[in-house]
């Protein structure tokens, strides 16, 4: 049986998002070790993953549109070369204003290269299973805290950071300009589903769909949830560090927080092709409000692990959802900037939590605020995710569902 080109499309996607998100998060491992090797301050270092995710949004909305013109594969390509360069000069940099401007400009851009180009390009392949695929390929940003993190971890106690940081630059070269060669445009812009935009819309101008009641629900839900959780995330190492757990243990929470994720992402991927990705949001969303709300009573490392499994099967489950919402209002050849525009959006919410955090520590001496704080955002996450809209968006016109001459493009 001939492999459907699809699935080889995922296999690529979750090679490059855990290399380019593992390698962009692991600033969280290196957040102790440069403070203490460099005098800067965890704010100063904690900010630059803030530029990280600004940068990181606006390039995925310049970087989807490109998508929708000329493909993915230049996209993602460049986006591989970008990655290793930031993470080799950010090695060298001397300065924190030079790391700032380095790791969280160079790298943001290329992050933003990878996750909507390929979240865009998958939901072109996929008809049926299209939730389970688009969950596999964001699966393969989950498995960066089991492996890019720990990685990072043995680099920077068997040499020191700098060094470690320049070996991940250069192995992100090797490993994500071939994957980037793999990757091609779905040969379709149809898929078949009933009730979903496909080949109709084209009248639908992406300044009437950016403006739509369905992009402007998707993307706050969006921003609110990364909002609420990307504190969390990027501080929990440096949190147990500071409850009295050991080094490895605190980066084992992490990886554990990850690979629960990555269960979180395949069982939420089949329930939203059973139930609708919809419902399954909002039910995501209202167990991550409450995981990240219980990081404020943790204190031993089994209650940390307990936390972390709860806390990172919700939000790992959930993120890969908002491609396939998008899918269902949107038609696909506007996918790449709709992905984009709602990515830009969710990355202002990512970009509170890291420096907010690094504030709080500084300010107060500890994180409890985070986490408090945290559990408010993520009820309003909740609260917007209930206002999603039944119906695509109207094109002027009936949207005909057509099925696809292809097998391929409306098969797995």
């Amino acid at each position: 049986m001939k492999l459907f080109y699809g699935w080889v499309i995922v296999g690529a996607g979750a090679l490059m998002g855990c290399v380019a998100i593992g390698a962009m998060f692991s600033l969280a491992v290196f957040l102790q070790p440069m403070s203490d090797a460099t005098g800067w301050s965890r704010t100063g270092i904690s900010t630059t993953m803030t530029i990280d995710f600004l940068v990181m949004g606006v390039a995925a909305f310049g970087w989807g549109a490109l998508t929708d013109r000329f493909g993915p594969r230049i996209v993602v390509l460049a986006g591989a070369i970008l990655l290793g360069l930031g993470l080799v000069l950010a090695s060298r940099a001397t300065s924190l204003l030079e790391f700032q401007i380095v790791y969280g400009v160079v790298v943001g851009v290329a992050a933003g290269a990878v996750f909507a180009p390929m979240m865009a390009t998958v939901t072109g392949w996929f008809d049926k299973h299209r939730s389970l695929a688009v969950s596999l390929v964001s699966a393969g940003m989950g498995m960066a805290p089991m492996t890019v993190a720990p990685f990072a971890q043995w680099l920077i106690q068997s040499y020191d950071w700098r060094t470690a940081q320049l070996i991940i630059g250069i192995a992100a070269w090797l490993l994500l300009i071939p994957a980037a060669l793999l990757v091609r445009r779905a040969p379709t812009a149809a898929v078949g589903a009933p009730g979903l935009p496909a080949e109709g819309g084209e009248d639908l101008t992406v300044g009437r769909a950016l403006r739509s009641p369905q992009f402007i629900v998707l993307s706050l839900t969006f921003f609110f949830c990364c909002a609420a959780h990307s504190g969390p995330i990027f501080h929990v190492v440096s949190y147990a560090l500071a409850c009295g757990l050991p080094a490895m243990t605190a980066v084992t929470i992490y990886s554990a927080e990850g690979l629960a994720g990555l269960g979180g992402r395949l069982l939420f991927g089949l329930l939203g092709d059973r139930f609708g990705a919809r419902r399954i949001v909002v039910l995501g969303l209202m167990v991550q409000a409450v995981g990240a709300g219980a990081y404020y009573f943790a204190r031993s490392a089994g209650e940390f692990y307990a936390v972390a499994i709860v806390f990172g099967m919700a939000y790992g489950g959930v993120m890969p959802l908002y491609a396939v919402i998008a899918r269902e209002y949107f038609p696909m050849r506007i996918m790449g900037t709709v992905i984009g525009g709602s990515s830009m959006i969710a990355s202002l919410g990512m970009a509170l939590g890291p420096a907010a955090g690094g504030w709080i520590f500084d300010t107060f001496g500890g994180y409890g605020l985070l986490y408090i704080g945290s559990f408010g955002v993520g009820l309003a996450a909740v609260a917007m995710a209930l206002a999603f809209p039944s119906l695509p968006v109207a094109s002027g016109r009936a949207l005909q569902p057509r099925r696809l001459a292809s097998q391929g493009g409306a098969q797995s």
